[in-house]
């Protein structure tokens, strides 16, 4: 999973969150707007939205899952995103899934219009619960990758054998106290420098993991691996492995909160669905080769000892400055990410509360700081109190549970099934007026059924590493 921003096009930005009981409300208050995109802007904006620190975890994924499995699991989830993304294709306008005339800009706006209020909180809890795990995952993931460059200068000093431990407590308490000061700022107007920046980075740090793991092969000469994967002592703790597995790649693949988003940027004719419906097949495609590509790589590399997260489990030493590099990447990537997640969590707050409490000095009233050297600082002491607790919330959770797999799982479980299954099909169905017991109908909830098992067994599985961890750190 990468950057799922809010900003997807130059000349037209919705808010990932934004939710409204009617389109109309929705369309008096949103100006004219020229939709310019087309089948490759909307296949670079799924390809930025996708790849991220979840391409990482995807060598350790094939580790557990062995060589048949792994890359079928890949390619099956492929096909899930893949089904689920056409389905919201066709959730785009209403009643008409081509012809309109009503828009649905964002995914919570659908699923209110089309599933009622009550299934729009539900999915919003969701939603929000995603964006906060994805605050805990990133303060993670930055800490183990500063903790690497620390750890791989000290090998290049003192030898591969060195004892070259770090915590990484200091880490996320340097990566929270950075957040507070980033999210104060009022909000992102235009966040298009943001996803640029992270989109950048996350291709950089991927193409280092692909090109060091497929050096490595070359250089050792030998294709790693089993068709079973990593053995265990149990079958127990195989089954838990394979469910961890099974979580992160959850984690690494959908991208169902940006479909109308991305969607709204495309000009017709064609139907903006069709075009849709091209640009996600390119863009499942490329990426699918390309997670392919990282975890079979990282994988043959290293076989059995394949690390969890492929730049920081120290399977590769030299050269180290690359790997310095690629870690900084992941780092700066990460910095960006927290924000573009947070963001769209903090506005809603901040519009809600000062809905509800119009007369109150503290949420409502800005004050101007200026420091020397620095241009002035519109403060607001309601956001100061709120970010600065939600960001130290993240941290702290961070540090109680630092497990980077584990971690990844439980949050790609969550994201699974509710908001890239459930809720697009639930909106499918009354679009396309699906009588229930209908051939659709039943081929449908069997699907959905599918992927709630999985989900639950993945969630099981990844909750379960979370606990162990603990208890054996």
């Amino acid at each position: 999973m990468g950057e799922q921003g809010v900003a997807v096009g130059g000349d037209h930005q919705t808010p990932l969150l934004q939710s409204s009981s009617s389109t109309s409300n929705i369309h008096s208050l949103v100006p004219p707007v020229k939709r310019t995109g087309n089948l490759w802007t909307a296949a670079a904006h799924i390809i930025t939205g996708v790849i991220g620190s979840g391409v990482l975890s995807l060598a350790w994924c094939i580790a557990q899952l062995g060589w048949v499995a792994g890359p079928l699991c890949m390619l099956l989830f492929a096909l899930v995103t893949l089904v689920s993304t056409f389905l919201l294709c066709d959730c785009y306008m209403s009643p008409d899934p081509e012809l309109g005339p009503d828009r649905h800009r964002s995914y919570l706006e659908a699923v209110r219009v089309k599933l009622g209020g009550k299934n729009a909180w539900a999915c919003g809890l969701f939603v929000y619960v995603s964006l906060y795990g994805i605050g805990v995952a990133y303060t993670i993931t930055s800490a183990i990758s500063m903790r690497a460059i620390e750890k791989s200068n000290c090998y290049h000093r003192e030898g591969h054998e060195a004892a070259c431990n770090y915590g990484d407590t200091l880490y996320m308490l340097l990566f929270g106290a950075a957040q507070i000061v980033i999210s104060q700022i009022p909000n992102f107007h235009n966040m298009d420098w943001l996803s640029v920046v992270a989109a950048i980075m996350s291709f950089t740090y991927s193409f280092i993991g692909l090109g060091l793991g497929l050096a490595k092969v070359v250089g050792d000469g030998v294709i790693k691996g089993s068709i079973e994967g990593v053995p265990t002592a149990t079958v127990i703790s195989k089954v838990w492995l394979v469910s961890q597995a099974l979580g992160d790649i959850a984690f690494a693949y959908p991208y169902s909160l940006i479909v109308l988003e991305i969607q709204d940027t495309l000009r017709s004719p064609p139907p903006e669905s069709l075009t849709m419906k091209k640009a996600s097949t390119v863009a499942i495609f490329i990426t699918t080769a390309f997670y392919l590509l990282c975890g079979g790589f990282g994988y043959a590399a290293f076989g059995d000892d394949t690390p969890g997260n492929l730049l920081t489990g120290f399977g590769f030493y030299e050269p180290y400055w690359l790997i310095d590099f690629a870690n900084a990447c992941i780092v700066l990537h990460l910095v960006g990410g927290y924000q573009v997640y947070s963001q769209p969590l903090f506005g809603v707050v901040d519009r809600w509360l000062a809905e509800k409490f119009p007369n109150s000095r503290f949420i409502n009233n800005q004050y101007t700081l200026k420091l020397p050297f620095f241009p002035a600082w519109r403060l607001n002491l309601f956001r100061l109190s709120f970010r600065t607790i939600y960001v130290a919330s993240t941290t702290v959770i961070a540090m109680i549970f630092p497990y980077f797999n584990q971690v990844l799982g439980v949050i790609g479980a969550l994201n699974f099934w509710p908001l890239a299954i459930y809720f697009p099909i639930q909106m499918y169905f009354i679009q396309r007026n699906i009588g229930t017991w209908s051939k659709q109908w039943v081929t449908l909830q069997i699907f959905s059924l599918f992927c709630l098992f999985v989900t639950i067994f993945a969630l099981t599985g990844s909750l379960e590493g979370i606990i162990t961890a603990k208890l054996e750190g």
